[in-house]
């Protein structure tokens, strides 16, 4: 495959994933019961908190390629919401936990955007799988500490 041509691939491919998570955010419940609203930054941040508990400010940062400032504000944010917890670790550090009300938070949101997908791709899971293999790969790339 020319190069040209890998690379629109991979630009539509891009384009797509965008617009899709965009998609499904926007039919995702935000005021629904059982549901704390987050900004896009507390996303991000508890995506990292959710997958990483215990992580630090600091890889939390790097893991979402966030300022450390707006790490900090949003935790500071996320905590008034009951959404985490921070506990002080050997030395001057601080572990960041998910609460109970994000846990449940997290289920009534996966539950909605599993329906959103079901329509669609409910009935080719190995399809699924494997687009989310892709995924959860080009996430780890992404996420590396070296480009």
């Amino acid at each position: 495959m020319p190069r040209e041509e890998a690379d629109a691939a991979l630009a539509d491919l891009a384009d797509l994933i965008l617009n899709v998570g965009r998609l499904v955010r926007a039919r995702t419940p935000d005021e629904s019961p059982g549901v704390v609203p987050l900004t896009e930054t507390e996303r991000q941040v508890m995506r990292v908190v959710d997958l990483h508990p215990g992580a630090a400010p600091s890889e939390i940062a790097r893991r979402t390629r966030l300022q450390r400032t707006n790490v900090s504000a949003a935790l500071r944010s996320l905590e008034s919401k009951g959404m985490v917890s921070r506990a002080a670790t050997v030395g001057r550090g601080v572990a960041v936990h998910p609460t109970e009300l994000a846990a449940s938070n997290l289920r009534v949101l996966r539950a909605a955007w599993a329906r959103e997908l079901a329509g669609g791709l409910g009935d080719d899971l190995d399809a699924v799988r494997q687009c989310t293999g892709l995924l959860s790969r080009l996430e780890r790339q992404l996420t590396a500490d070296e480009p």
